[in-house]
């Protein structure tokens, strides 16, 4: 039985691990995230199927200035990673070109039109379907004109399997009772969901994984060229995939492949839910970028986009302008707050990367995934795994070949 080694146990690890297994492969993961550290974990826990679109595009460009944190926006930009926002900024200028940009929703759609029902299904094949809600989400404004203006559009966007409906009378009462003024609109998308808990995702993934013969190795990755084939260091593998997140490109680019991913740095705080309404989807505050989402354990609002490096230390300031947010909405969130930073990684056309290498014969690799790592866990990992079997993937990886930036 062919065998293969996973470099990378976060969500896209662990989902591309347990659909390998059930095709009957041998599968190791090394990982050295003992703590569910990894940004797999502290995301917003969306299902952000509606996110159709990608980042980089004309209108995001136009609309930088007023995004820039030092005036109140998600974005930031900091001076010690100036060699790395640069290049990674003008790369995005050429994918937010408009044809670039239509080749991207093309590319985009077919992928978030799969992504709920291929959740569904791992949800049910790990045991553990309630932790899927496909409740939507809402979005809301606290200004009208920023009301009229966010929900034309939205209305004008492409949200592929999402729909989005204005907030009822009684969803609108709810909302504006999250705050101290009433809302001035919003609306809800249908198609959308959550995941209820993400560590209690983290050990149903993993518990799958290794309840099918899956092999945990905890240790950091690492990859050297044996003539035309690629080995990880201390594990016999036939084949090795490598979704490791941001360290994928160290990985990848030892190979000889350019990888112009940068560390796109998101932060969070979380609290005591017992105020938050149990059953309410996420709220996006859209206002102030900010995402609230009521886990089983905790309430969590979440924000930023820092183009930073990976190992640089967290910048405080962020955390302390999303505890203002959450205490001048006079949310009913009340600390101690915990704090958390991780890095999404990101290519510059916001496209994830997923194929087969040209420089190993023996290599596949799936990250790259940005702010969509958790919603196309699933289903890229039906993708690699047929990709892995010398299959036919069901769309056409053309779009997310690595050598597009070559």
């Amino acid at each position: 039985m062919a065998s293969i080694g996973i470099v990378g146990g976060g969500v896209v690890g662990l989902c591309a691990g347990i659909e390998l297994l059930d095709a009957g492969r041998q599968v190791a993961i090394v990982d050295d995230d003992a703590a569910g550290a990894s940004a797999s974990w502290g995301n917003a826990g969306h299902i952000a199927v509606e996110q159709v679109e990608p980042l980089a595009s004309m209108s995001m460009v136009r609309s930088l200035p007023q995004r820039l944190f030092l005036r109140g926006g998600p974005l930031a930009f900091p001076p010690s990673a100036l060699a790395q926002w640069v290049p990674f900024g003008l790369r995005l200028l050429s994918a937010a070109r408009p044809a670039n940009f239509r080749k991207g929703c093309e590319a985009l759609a077919p992928l978030l039109a799969r992504s709920m029902p291929a959740w569904v299904a791992t949800a049910e094949r790990i045991g553990a379907p309630d932790l899927l809600r496909q409740d939507g989400h809402f979005v809301v404004w606290q200004d009208a004109r920023a009301a009229r203006e966010g929900h034309a559009s939205w209305q004008s966007s492409e949200t592929g399997s999402a729909e989005v409906h204005a907030a009822t009378e009684a969803e609108l009462a709810l909302l504006s009772g999250l705050t101290d003024r009433p809302a001035a609109g919003a609306i809800r998308f249908s198609g959308s969901g959550q995941i209820a808990d993400l560590e209690e995702l983290r050990q149903a993934l993993r518990k799958a994984f290794t309840d099918r013969g899956g092999i945990l190795v905890a240790q950091r990755g690492e990859l050297r060229l044996a003539g035309q084939r690629v080995e990880i260091g201390g594990v016999d593998a036939d084949q090795v995939l490598v979704c490791a997140g941001v360290r994928s490109r160290e990985l990848m680019e030892y190979l000889g492949h350019k990888v112009p991913m940068i560390a796109e740095r998101g932060y969070h705080v979380r609290a005591d839910a017992s105020r938050w309404p149990a059953d309410l989807p996420p709220v996006v505050f859209e206002e102030r970028s900010m995402i609230v989402t009521r886990y089983r354990g905790a309430v969590q609002a979440a924000s930023f986009v820092e183009l930073g490096k990976v190992d640089a230390p967290a910048d405080p300031r962020k955390w302390e302008r999303l505890e203002r947010h959450v205490s001048e909405l006079g949310l009913p969130i009340e600390g101690p707050f915990r704090r958390w930073m991780g890095c999404r990684p990101t290519l510059p056309d916001y496209l994830p990367a997923i194929g087969r290498s040209t420089k190993a014969s023996n290599l596949f690799y799936a990250f790259g995934h940005q702010h969509l790592g958790l919603t196309l866990a699933p289903i890229t990992a039906r993708l690699v795994a047929a990709m892995v079997a010398g299959g036919q993937p069901e769309l056409p990886l053309a779009p997310f070949d690595i050598q597009r930036f070559a």
